[in-house]
């Protein structure tokens, strides 16, 4: 029986598994519960489970009947800190913590196929199920591999999904090479002198300063940059005051930056920190500069994205192509991508509601795709 048949035939108990999960959300490094009920799904099935890789990351390991490769299949576990307003029955229980992006989905699907393959394990070589912590943002990927990820686990290729409300039912796409945008978080703190609203003379106002700031960042990419470079620059709070005729101390701007080349983020940085450096010494203030760099260039192996299609169309026909367009979105298993080559997918569902809103709701039936579409690249590419 084809491995798709053989996953719906458990369809209801990954839904099931899925719907846990999402109304117990957690935030990345604070997975316990998803992590553990993680462990004990897998050591049910047989498959030899390692914890706390990288503090909340989860690790499985299955060998197939014969040798050969190791393939690592990889689900981000974390989910965001906003509001669910879905109104379903299963609906997050934790106030203030959202499965917004569907990581729970993404669980489920590599929780399908490690079920599947442990029932089998007619395939080569061995699979390595990476579950990972963190992904949004706080660089749960980088915090497994100072861990030892693939020192301890290696692998020959690798290979992780993400769901997608933007196309249609089990289209699967993805893009050769350079596809999604490497990233950097800002937080720029304006110390000028405050002053009554009515004595502006007597201030050095953060708030025009920051208004000059946001005017200035705006112009790197379009005066600084090559314009055959995609790259954005985005100012996304701007805090400061809480009088309405106080002219505030301090004033603080955060934000982000994306880009497809090291260079021209590094760029960026340095455009920042010396625009900030000469409104400081010209308005005679302090400007204090922290920007951390939180996603690399994810870039996909054009072999691997070739086997991939070859596998996904078993299960999706022609809905598998590589014609995925170039994003600013950013995600961190580009890190893990940088060590080991692979190869990292889109799967379309019926969600209608964006990623990352409130009331966004992930496709149950689109669960034995993704899982079926795991457990052949292993099946396939074990043997390779």
């Amino acid at each position: 029986m084809p491995a798709l048949d053989q996953i719906i035939a458990f369809q209801d108990e990954l839904t099931s598994i899925r719907h846990d999960f999402h109304a117990h959300p957690e935030i990345g490094f604070e997975e316990f519960r998803t992590s553990s009920r993680i462990a004990k799904l897998l050591e049910g099935w047989g498959i030899e489970v390692t914890r706390q890789v990288g503090k909340t990351g989860v690790v499985g390991v299955l060998n197939g009947a014969r040798s050969g490769r190791t393939i690592g299949l990889r689900a981000d576990m974390d989910a965001l800190p906003m509001e669910e307003r879905t109104n379903l029955p299963y609906s997050s229980q934790n106030e203030g913590v959202f499965h917004g992006c569907g990581h729970d989905g993404h669980i489920t699907m590599l929780l399908g196929a490690a079920r599947y393959l442990a029932e089998n394990r007619n395939f080569s070589g061995s699979v390595v199920f990476i579950f990972q912590p963190a992904e949004e943002g706080l660089g749960g990927a980088r915090a497994m591999l100072a861990d030892g990820l693939f020192e301890r686990f290696p692998c020959d290729e690798l290979y992780g999904m993400h769901n997608s409300p933007y196309g249609e039912h089990s289209d699967l796409s993805i893009r050769p090479g350079k596809a999604q945008a490497g990233a950097s978080f800002f937080d720029i703190e304006i110390v000028g002198q405050g002053s009554h609203g009515a004595m502006p003379q007597a201030s050095r106002d953060p708030v025009t300063i920051g208004a000059g700031l946001v005017k200035e960042f705006q112009e790197i990419v379009s005066r600084n940059m090559d314009p055959t470079h995609p790259a954005v620059v985005s100012v996304t709070q701007f805090n400061a005051g809480s009088a309405y005729n106080v002219i505030s101390e301090s004033a603080t701007l955060r934000g982000t930056f994306r880009f497809f080349d090291d260079a021209d983020g590094a760029l960026i940085e340095t455009r920042m920190r010396k625009i900030c450096a000469g409104f400081a010494l010209s308005h005679e203030i302090a400007i204090n500069v922290d920007i951390r760099n939180i996603f690399s260039v994810l870039s996909n192996d054009p072999q691997r994205v070739q086997d991939l299609i070859e596998v996904a169309r078993e299960i999706v026909g022609d809905q598998a192509k590589p014609n995925a367009p170039l994003t600013m979105g950013s995600e961190d298993m580009a890190d893990l991508l940088n060590v080991v080559p692979g190869a990292f997918f889109n799967l379309g569902h019926h969600g209608d509601v964006p990623l990352h809103n409130p009331g966004f709701i992930f496709d149950d039936t689109i669960l034995p795709v993704g899982a079926s579409v795991f457990a052949r690249l292993v099946e396939r590419r074990g043997a390779a």
